[in-house]
């Protein structure tokens, strides 16, 4: 398979996820403020960290769910950035959801691919380890341009880092699947 067609596969795992998980909860992440998702983002990362060097898990659940939850609270996080927070999360039906999720996933792969052009496709001889801890790097930028509230100088904005971080969360899907 491609790398395209690879993403691609990954991607449709995620996004069974996200619709099972949106019939079942509603759109309720609509209220999430930003920090909030970065913070969740954190939680994710941080787990799969743990459960990398500690090398066993207590809770029956493994590294492929907490990668596909850092994709689908990324897309979330994007959705959030461009909408604006909700006070209730009725504001936006399933079908509006769903092609907010299919838009926001194309624009990635688009990234990804002139990304992987330019770097020659380095990303496959790194370790599932590494787009952990540069996950983790770049939840802990993302939370200095927040408490920076976005004004940098010269570093791309929350928005690059959620694409990014989905990124290298479909790179260590795709590593474990493939």
């Amino acid at each position: 398979m491609t790398t395209e067609e690879q993403f691609r596969a990954v991607m449709k795992e995620c996004r069974e996820v996200f619709v099972k998980k949106l019939h079942d909860y509603g759109a309720a992440w609509r209220i999430l403020r930003i920090p909030s998702l970065t913070d969740q983002l954190y939680i994710k990362a941080n787990r799969i960290r743990s459960l990398e060097m500690k090398g066993e898990a207590l809770v029956d659940e493994g590294i492929r769910p907490e990668f596909i939850a850092i994709v689908n609270y990324s897309v979330i996080g994007l959705i959030q950035l461009e909408h604006g927070i909700a006070e209730k999360p009725d504001d936006m039906t399933t079908e509006e959801a769903i092609a907010e999720y299919d838009r926001l996933a194309e624009s990635s792969l688009q990234l990804m691919l002139r990304k992987n052009h330019d770097y020659d496709e380095a990303w496959r001889g790194m370790r599932v380890s590494s787009y952990t801890d540069i996950i983790l790097q770049k939840i802990f930028r993302t939370k200095q341009i927040e408490e920076l509230n976005g004004k940098t100088l010269v570093s791309e904005g929350i928005d690059a880092n959620y694409q990014d971080m989905m990124n290298y969360a479909v790179f260590g899907l795709i590593k474990l699947t493939f």
